[in-house]
């Protein structure tokens, strides 16, 4: 995965130039702002290191290191690593799409997927026959037929302020364009945007019954409002800021929390996903591990990779999931204001996570 990050970088300054403004490698900042998170990510160290990793690749940082490169509030420290970047989603998407093109690739675009037989994807317009058909539907893998347990789709919202000054960014600090978070249960994340504005996310959005999936659901105004008010928390002189966007989409959650990549020759099936929101840079590895699996390339190093052939098992059926995942997004709220206001590791989190976490 570190080396698929410089991968990207490497594909686009070949196809875009040097100096374009579809990657930029600022690496990520992930903040403690409390003990028991404090207590995680100085663990997390710990366990990286003991992989192998040093200093060069994850660090820990000392709350005025933290705050030099990100001025949030209460910060008492933070892991850093170079090993990330940022990129421009829609121009990567065109960039992408052009080069396969260049190689004979054909793209349909505003053409429904209805449901996949062997060697043929059965669409509103006609059916498309192939040697191989890759499903890599992600999140919305569960409103093809039979495969409403493969994965959880679970929606992720962002907002966007107006460009800000360079006085609120001096007293915000990203200066290189890191990323961020930081180490609560309910995922946060942000960064600093080209053209000056601070793009901010995160989970709370509900599940949705039956694992529905629909265009409306891409905003929520109680999570807006929940993400403004975390945001504001965070760096106060946002404060002063318009939210001029509002947007989301949904990712995939297998049962198992862990991503697959397989290829079955005898039917041409392959399929590769369940990224759970870290799919912006492992979807380049999943294409590059399904190139090496389709075309046979045995000896490839991404063959030996432990995604290879793993199987999920299957979400729960209708009301069990329902009612554990948005409890477990309950939960997580909970646990996090407990942990700020106790100084304490949650107990409902770790009972909960044992339970989630159940092979």
């Amino acid at each position: 995965m570190h080396h698929n990050v410089a991968a990207v970088g490497e594909f686009v300054e070949g196809h875009a130039g040097a100096h374009n403004q579809i990657f930029h490698r600022g690496g990520t900042i992930d903040l403690a702002r409390n003990l028991p998170q404090r207590q995680r990510l100085t663990a997390e160290v710990e366990h990286l290191h003991g992989l192998g990793f040093d200093e060069h690749d994850y660090r820990w940082l000392s709350a005025d290191e933290a705050r030099a490169r990100c001025r949030a509030t209460d910060v008492l420290g933070a892991l850093w690593t170079p090993h990330c970047a940022t990129v421009h989603p829609l121009r990567l998407t065109h960039l992408v799409a052009r080069a396969a093109l260049e190689r004979g690739a054909r793209i349909h675009e505003h053409t429904t997927a209805i449901r996949l037989e062997e060697r043929c994807v059965v669409t509103d317009r006609g059916t498309i026959s192939a040697e191989v058909v890759v499903r890599a539907t992600e999140g919305y893998t569960s409103q093809l037929p039979g495969q409403r347990r493969t994965f959880l789709p679970i929606y992720s919202l962002m907002i966007a302020t107006e460009p800000l000054d360079d006085a609120t960014w001096d007293e915000i600090g990203l200066h290189d364009r890191p990323t961020f978070t930081d180490g609560r249960h309910l995922v946060i994340y942000g960064q600093r945007t080209a053209d000056g504005r601070f793009a901010f996310g995160g989970r709370g959005a509900p599940y949705h019954f039956g694992s529905t999936v629909r265009p409306e659901f891409d905003t929520d105004e109680q999570v807006r409002d929940l993400l403004t008010r975390s945001l504001h928390d965070l760096f106060p002189s946002t404060r002063a800021a318009a939210v001029t966007h509002h947007w989301g989409g949904v990712l995939a959650a297998p049962r198992d929390w862990t991503c697959s990549v397989e290829f079955d020759a005898t039917t041409g099936f392959a399929a590769a996903g369940g990224y759970v929101g870290d799919g912006v840079g492992t979807t380049h590895l999943a294409g590059r591990t399904l190139a090496a699996l389709i075309t046979g390339a045995h000896d490839d190093e991404l063959l030996r990779l432990p995604w290879v052939g793993h199987r999920s098992r299957r979400w729960e059926p209708e009301p069990l999931r329902w009612i554990g995942v948005n409890l477990g997004r309950t939960a997580a709220a909970r646990s996090d204001a407990v942990e700020r206001r106790t100084n304490r590791t949650s107990r409902l989190w770790t009972g909960l996570m044992k339970l989630l976490m159940r092979r």
